[in-house]
């Protein structure tokens, strides 16, 4: 995946001037050493993580997860002063991680910030088993590449194409012939999720509806408190 998102680089952005390559930890690093490699570029670890964060686009309320980032991931300012940085993550979802990830690299010092995604932009939800956002909560969907750097604050952001990530899983095993790639293209395999079935899942999974929930439980729970 790195390898490929690196020459992605090398041939739409030839004028690059990245100074260095720092990987979102930790499923990004193998991508972004790669990546560093090929492009003759220093990677370095700007980020050191506390891993008892969970996963933040699963997260109910947009102020619990740009709050949890920050818990998550703190910023050495030493790798980040005055330098034009690469930061390389495993995918976009929400675009709340992304975006609070580059404004800790400026804070730090940063010059420029960029951004590169392993994965191709998320634009549709999963259906079969992860629990994803509702399609108007994925900061992908019904935007541009342009305007996903915009909303998340990069100086330029590049995403990975679907053939080059296909291929590179293909190369672990050769026989695969077709993959559930659903979230990038809303091309679901099964052949039975529909625009009602979508809006269904939509309604279960927004925001307002997580928040709801949990503050019903909350309330059940203080309920038993006061029995």
């Amino acid at each position: 995946m790195g390898e490929y998102l690196a020459e992605k680089i090398l041939r739409v952005w030839p004028d690059q001037d990245i100074d260095v390559v720092i990987p979102i930890p930790d499923t990004s690093r193998t991508a972004a050493l790669q990546m560093a490699s090929i492009l003759g570029i220093k990677y370095r670890e700007g980020f050191i993580k506390n891993r008892y964060i969970a996963r933040t686009f699963i997260m109910p309320g947009q102020k619990t997860r740009k709050k949890s980032v920050r818990q998550k991931l703190n910023a050495i300012d030493l790798e980040f002063r005055g330098k034009n940085v690469l930061l390389v993550d495993d995918s976009i979802v929400r675009g709340t991680t992304s975006e609070e990830i580059i404004r800790m690299a400026r804070d730090a010092g940063a010059r420029k910030v960029y951004f590169a995604s392993a994965a191709p932009p998320v634009r549709y939800p999963n259906v079969y088993g992860i629990d994803m956002p509702a399609a108007h909560e994925l900061i992908a969907h019904n935007r541009s590449e342009e305007e996903i750097a915009r909303a998340i604050g990069a100086d330029h952001l590049i995403f990975q194409d679907l053939a080059d990530l296909e291929e590179a899983v293909r190369r672990g095993n050769a026989a695969l012939q077709r993959f559930d790639a659903s979230c990038f293209t809303g091309d679901y395999v099964t052949g039975d999720i529909d625009r009602n079935y979508l809006d269904c899942l939509a309604r279960q999974r927004t925001d307002a509806i997580k928040n709801a929930r949990d503050n019903a439980d909350n309330a059940i729970i203080d309920l038993h408190n006061h029995d």
